[in-house]
C-alpha cells in the first residue's frame, strides 16, 4: 500500500513507473454476434487466450520495472466503506436507465450480496435478467445491465495529464459507465483520496472527450484529437482548466482528424516513441488542420491560432527539433492497411526508444528496429480483436522525467 499516490505524467516516453490495466473478464464472454455493434466490437475474442495474452503483457511490463495496478482491484478497494458502496451501486444502477422499480430493487439486492471484488466483476461483465429472477424471452435482449467489454482499453475512461486527470465523458452510451470506476477510485480509494489530484475534465460534462485522443508530447506541449469520439469544445474546456492551474503546459494542439472508426482516436494514427520519433499511419501524412491553444494569463483568456501543415512540420515546429515519422507497414498500402487494422501505430513507450507492440505487426516492428527502437512485442491474436493496441490497453499514472 502507498499513501497519497500522485499523478505524474509529463511525457509519452518517460520511464514508465506505474500503470493501470484491466484483465479481460467475463464481459468478453457476453459478446454475441447480435450485440457486437451495440457493444462496439467487430469480433468475439476467445477469453482464455485473451487473458493469457494480457497476463503476458502485464508480466513484460513488470519485468521492465513497471508497477502494474488493476482497475477492478482498485475499484473494489475503493468501495469497502458501506456508505460509499451504496452510493456507487445507486449511481451504477441509475445510469442503466432502468424504469421498473422492482427490477431496480432486485438488481441492487443481488449486487449488494456479493463481496466487493465479485460485485465489481459482475458489474463489469453484465447482469442478465435471469440472474435477478426475471424470465428471458429468446428474442429479447437478455441484459438488465450491459457488459463492458471495452474496459481492457483503460486508456479511454480517464487519462493522466501532468499532475491531474481528465475523468472523461465518453461518446457512446455503452462506454459512459466505465468512468464511474475512475471517479470512485480517485475520490474514495485510500491511496488516492488525500492526494488532491486535479480534475481537468469531469464525466458529467455534455461535450465528449476520450483518453485515446490525449497525448502528452512534452512538459510544455499537449496534443488532443478532435475525432469521432472527442469534441473540440471538450478540448478547449480541458485546456483552460490546465492553463488556469498553472501546470507546465504552454500549448495544446488540437488535431482535426477524420471522424471515422478507422481514425477513432488520435493514438490510432500516431504515437510518440522517442524524443524525435513517431509511428504514423500513412493516411494522416497529408495537410492537417491544427488549432494551437495558448493562454493569456494577464487577460485570463485563451488564444487560438488555426494553421495547416504536414504532421512532420507541425510536430517539428512545436517540439523545436527535427522529427522522424516512421510509417506503419513502411507506407505500403496493403501492409499499412492490414497492420493499422491491428494497431500497428498504437505503441506503448515504456522508456525513450523502447516500446511495446503487437508481434503480428511484424513489418512495422522490423522497421522500428532499423530506426534503433527497442521493440518488445507481445502476442495479440485475441486482444487485437477489440481494435486497440498496447497504448490503448494501458493508463500510466507515473512516468519518470526526461533527460535532455
Amino acid at each position: 500500500m502507498m499513501d497519497n499516490r500522485k499523478i505524474h505524467v509529463y511525457s509519452e516516453i518517460g520511464k514508465l513507473k506505474t500503470v493501470v490495466l484491466h484483465r479481460p473478464g467475463e464481459e468478453i464472454e457476453n459478446l454475441t454476434p447480435d450485440y457486437l455493434e451495440r457493444l462496439l466490437f467487430d469480433d468475439i475474442p476467445f477469453l482464455k487466450i485473451a487473458r493469457e495474452e494480457h497476463d503476458n503483457f502485464a508480466k513484460l511490463l513488470e519485468n521492465n520495472g513497471v508497477e502494474v495496478l488493476y482497475l477492478e482491484k482498485l475499484a473494489a478497494e475503493a468501495i469497502q466503506n458501506s456508505t460509499v458502496k451504496n452510493l456507487f451501486l445507486d449511481e451504477v444502477i441509475n445510469e442503466c436507465g432502468i424504469k421498473d422499480k422492482q427490477i431496480v430493487e432486485n438488481l441492487k439486492s443481488y449486487l449488494v450480496s456479493l463481496p466487493e471484488k465479485a460485485m465489481i466483476d459482475k458489474i463489469m461483465s453484465g447482469v442478465r435478467k435471469k440472474e435477478i429472477g426475471f424470465k428471458e424471452g429468446f428474442d429479447e435482449y437478455p441484459f438488465i445491465m450491459d457488459p463492458m467489454p471495452n474496459l481492457y482499453f483503460t486508456r479511454d475512461p480517464f487519462a493522466s495529464i501532468g499532475s491531474g486527470i481528465t475523468l472523461n465523458s465518453m461518446r457512446t452510451k455503452t462506454r459512459k459507465r466505465e468512468t464511474i470506476f475512475g471517479k470512485y477510485i480517485f475520490k474514495y480509494h485510500s491511496e488516492f483520496k488525500n492526494s488532491n489530484i486535479p480534475l481537468w475534465y469531469n464525466r458529467n460534462e455534455l461535450d465528449n472527450i476520450e483518453g485515446g485522443d490525449e497525448l502528452v508530447l512534452s512538459k510544455e506541449l499537449l496534443a488532443i484529437g478532435h475525432s469521432q469520439r472527442t469534441d473540440k469544445e471538450a478540448i478547449i474546456k480541458t485546456a483552460k482548466n490546465i492553463f488556469e492551474a498553472n501546470e507546465t503546459f504552454k500549448t495544446v494542439l488540437i488535431f482535426d482528424i477524420p471522424k471515422t472508426r478507422a481514425f477513432m482516436h488520435l493514438d490510432t494514427v500516431f504515437t510518440m516513441i522517442d524524443y524525435d520519433k513517431f509511428t504514423v499511419h500513412p493516411a494522416i501524412e497529408g495537410t492537417l488542420k491544427v488549432t494551437a491553444v495558448t493562454y493569456d494569463y494577464k487577460n485570463k483568456r485563451l488564444i487560438m491560432k488555426e494553421e495547416e501543415g504536414s504532421l512532420e512540420k507541425i510536430l517539428s515546429t512545436y517540439l523545436k527539433k527535427d522529427i522522424t515519422l516512421i510509417r506503419c507497414g513502411g507506407g505500403d498500402k496493403i501492409i499499412a492497411g492490414r497492420e493499422q487494422w491491428n494497431d500497428g501505430s498504437n505503441t506503448l513507450a515504456i522508456a525513450p526508444g523502447k516500446v511495446v507492440t503487437y508481434e503480428r505487426n511484424y513489418i512495422t516492428n522490423e522497421i522500428l528496429d532499423k530506426y534503433n527502437i527497442t521493440v518488445l512485442s507481445i502476442a495479440s491474436s485475441e486482444l487485437s480483436r477489440g481494435r486497440g493496441g498496447p497504448r490503448c490497453m494501458s493508463m500510466p499514472l507515473n512516468r519518470g522525467e526526461l533527460e535532455y
